[in-house]
């Protein structure tokens, strides 16, 4: 019987509902252990790393699944824990902390998919001593939180509307401007599996009877708020018509390439728009994404015919040692 140490972010009793989520995937990840007969425990990870580096060499687990998503609210830390993990050599769930390092700030991600020859949206980091090209539109988004966390329909602005203070970096100090592009959003999901890597059904949101004026953008109302009109008229969707064999045959290449990239390992997920000519673009890469039951991997799985436990056997059997 092995012995599995689950690390969650603390949330806290008054966290929003994106950052309680971890714990719901704590909980589904725990039964699927628990059914395979493993001794499971579970640990909320702070910045005292030191509490979390104790535990481990008083009771040093088998294995540790690793769902930190972020430490004292910032994501741009979470490579933290998987780094403690290595240095004492246990086997973990998910990216290593050099992978995490990577993807977790988004622009530094962007410079290294650029540098790859990977299309990605252009971007302005902040603070900016220009003012950008006319005529564009921006996205004003964290630099290294996910979940859409501080991403609405404001976030979008017209590059006219972007103040010298804006640009200063004064009032925003952990966002930067990436270009709005008006094309199709698609998901990619990537599995480790017994042959490599395994890109899953690329999935499209939707955003349906979206009036003109309002951006389509997937921000956090239609992630997490669930009575919103975002939530309830943004719809993930499977089917693929035949004339997009093209494009997703494409996606899928760059997913895997993205994987191979940023050392991926277990699961990842991939996020693209597609520009004027209808070329992809990443506009995030996503190491250890949700795997909540009801959240898009999961989803993605499904529909490669890989139930949840199944998933749990796979993400287990690509441990980063």
């Amino acid at each position: 019987m092995k012995k599995v140490l689950i690390l969650v972010n603390d949330p806290g009793k008054e966290a929003s509902p994106d950052v309680q989520d971890v714990l719901m995937q704590a909980g589904a990840v725990e039964n699927v252990l628990r059914e395979m007969d493993a001794e499971v425990k579970r640990f909320s990870v702070s910045l005292n790393l030191e509490a979390l580096d104790s535990l481990l060499q008083k009771d040093p687990p088998d294995l540790v699944f690793n769902l930190v998503e972020s430490l004292a609210g910032r994501g741009a830390l979470l490579h933290l824990v998987p780094a403690l993990l290595e240095v004492r050599y246990i086997p973990f769930t998910g990216s290593g902390s050099y992978g995490l390092y990577l993807t977790t700030h988004k622009v530094r991600a962007k410079r290294i998919m650029r540098q790859h020859g990977i299309h990605t949206p252009d971007w302005i980091s902040l603070p900016a001593d220009t003012f950008p090209e006319k005529g564009k539109r921006y996205i004003m988004k964290p630099v290294s939180e996910d979940g859409s966390a501080g991403i609405h329909d404001a976030s979008l602005v017209q590059a006219g509307e972007l103040t010298r203070e804006i640009l200063s970096g004064s009032t925003t100090p952990a966002y930067f401007l990436e270009e709005y592009l008006p094309g199709r959003e698609f998901n990619l999901s990537v599995i480790a599996g017994p042959e490599g890597p395994q890109v899953l059904p690329a999935a499209e949101m939707q955003y349906l009877d979206y009036p003109a004026d309002k951006p389509r953008i997937l921000g956090y109302a239609a992630k997490w708020e669930e009575n919103s009109f975002e939530y309830r008229h943004t719809v993930r969707r499977f089917e693929m018509a035949e004339t997009d064999r093209v494009l997703v045959r494409e996606m899928e290449r760059i997913s895997l390439q993205c994987w191979h990239l940023f050392e991926a390992r277990g699961y990842i997920r991939v996020d693209f728009r597609t520009d004027a000519e209808g070329n992809p673009c990443v506009i995030e890469v996503n190491a250890n994404p949700c795997i909540s039951p009801d959240a898009g991997f999961p989803a993605a799985c499904l529909h490669a015919g890989i139930g949840y436990r199944e998933m749990i056997l796979r993400i287990l059997n690509d441990l980063t040692v």
